[in-house]
Formats: structure tokens, C-alpha cells, sequence
């Protein structure tokens, strides 16, 4: 009898776990840094330009900067921006335009003026602007 348990055990073909191999996953995607956004970014911020008019911040919060370039200037054969009107604005549609000025000034150069734009933004969105 221990003899035919021996053959029955040979004629069995010895199962061989089969492993199912889960495809390889792929690591996920790295985000960048700095959301992907279609606008030339100038501080983390976006810069969009219509004309001689910048603007200078995202329009879903509560404030922007608007840039006007009120005149130009010849230097070393290119056009640059002379004078440069800056205001910090408020997104707010249910205010008139003429109360949605908060602050204002004129620079000479799109550099200075950028520069006051940007702190003038950044106080504004912290609630620190007077």
C-alpha cells in the first residue's frame, strides 16, 4: 500500500506556484515647485500685458497691480518704458472702478516701477497697505 502512495505521489506533476507579476508601477509624477501656468510668472506671480497696460498679479485674489506705460523712451536702439503709472487695484466687480484704487504712484522705468507693484502686492494681500 505505501507503494501505490509513492507512484500516486509520482504520476502527480509537482505543482509550481505560478507568481503573478503586478505590472511595475511607475512612480508618480513630480509636481513642480511652482504651479505651471500659461503667463510669464514675475515673482511667483503672473504678468499679463495688453497694449501699454500690464497687469500684475492673479485676478482670484482680492487684489492686482495695473501697470500703464505712459511714455517711451530710444535707448541703445530699443523702446523702453518711461514713465510708468502703478496701481494697486481691487478684484472686487461690485466696486466702481474709481473706488477700486487703492494705491497709486508714477515711476520713471517698467524695472522701478515692477519693483513697488510687487511690495505694494504683497502688502495688500497680507492687509498691511496704508
Amino acid at each position: 500500500m505505501a507503494e501505490k502512495k509513492e507512484t500516486a505521489a509520482k504520476k502527480e506533476p509537482a505543482k509550481k506556484e505560478t507568481e503573478k507579476k503586478e505590472p511595475a508601477k511607475k512612480a508618480p509624477a513630480k509636481k513642480p515647485a511652482a504651479e505651471k501656468s500659461p503667463f510669464l510668472l514675475y515673482k511667483g506671480r503672473p504678468l499679463v500685458r495688453s497694449g501699454d497696460t500690464l497687469y500684475y498679479g492673479k485676478m482670484n485674489e482680492d487684489y492686482v497691480v495695473m501697470l500703464q506705460i505712459k511714455s517711451k523712451t530710444e535707448k541703445h536702439g530699443m523702446t523702453v518704458a518711461d514713465k510708468v503709472s502703478v496701481q494697486v487695484i481691487a478684484t472686487d466687480p461690485e466696486i466702481s472702478m474709481k473706488n477700486r484704487i487703492i494705491k497709486t504712484s508714477e515711476k520713471t522705468g517698467l524695472y522701478n516701477a515692477m519693483d513697488i507693484g510687487a511690495i505694494w502686492l504683497d502688502r495688500a494681500l497680507a492687509g498691511k497697505l496704508s
